[in-house]
């Protein structure tokens, strides 16, 4: 379990080759290959049969964070729901309320990402082709009303004080709020995570219910994966590498 106090990037090999050192290079097929070996069958059964529902063209990202805690409940609703490509804006000045919670492993199977500005988020996300959605108080627009199927989806969820950002506000596509009936406002930020990414997985479900990625997509996360479970990955690849 890593402790979210201390997080950082923890970025998926999306690239072939893959290259390990200054010189072992390895493709998808060949990492899986060497691992499998190393990994008992029904886990291999687990792997292969989360990775069907995974998703890489839903994007959370989560502005500010003030609580620790709270950014390690959000990381493991957007895992259960597939949605692995995962975006953490961070300023270099902010502050924190560090947390004995911890993400249960969750990161192991993320692609997790740090950004020091909402700019630079914004910026990579759009040349990715992502449309960009934040949730905002002030929003005239219901989540049901935006459209969440035709184009890959980046979704921001604000600190606990105040929301997201207006810079925020000012560079997404849109924003949207949930609809309450009571007398509260606001929905805590690990709820509204919760509430968001299910609703973007079932509206997705229903137009593809036999998954969205690519045979090499999946191909990829298995390797990913393989080596993120076996213990000492690299080391095993480099010495094979030279057998």
């Amino acid at each position: 379990m890593t402790d979210l106090q201390n997080y950082s990037s923890q970025r998926l090999f999306r690239q072939e080759p893959v290259v390990f050192g200054e010189s072992d290079s390895w493709t998808f097929s060949k990492i899986i290959d060497e691992l499998t070996p190393l990994v008992e069958e029904e886990r291999f059964q687990r792997l292969q049969s989360v990775i069907e529902k995974r998703s890489l063209s839903v994007a959370p990202v989560l502005e500010d964070i003030y609580d620790r805690g709270n950014v390690s409940a959000v990381m493991r609703s957007a895992e259960a729901f597939g949605f692995i490509d995962f975006h953490i804006i961070e300023k270099p000045e902010a502050r924190f309320k560090n947390s004995n919670r911890v993400s249960k492993g969750t990161e192991r199977w993320m692609d997790l990402q740090k950004h020091e500005s909402t700019f630079n988020c914004v910026q990579l996300l759009r040349k990715r082709g992502y449309k960009i959605y934040c949730t905002h108080l002030g929003a005239t627009k219901t989540i049901d009303e935006i459209d969440f199927n035709s184009h890959p989806v980046a979704v921001v969820l604000g600190n606990e004080k105040d929301g997201v950002s207006e810079e925020m506000v000012s560079l997404a596509d849109d924003s949207f709020i949930l609809p309450m009936a009571g007398f509260a406002q606001s929905f805590n930020i690990s709820v509204a995570g919760a509430l968001v990414f299910y609703h973007i997985y079932q509206k997705r479900q229903s137009l593809r219910p036999h998954g969205e990625l690519t045979d090499k997509e999946k191909q990829m996360l298995l390797a990913n994966y393989m080596y993120r479970s076996v213990g000492a990955a690299q080391k095993v690849l480099t010495r094979k590498s030279h057998e």
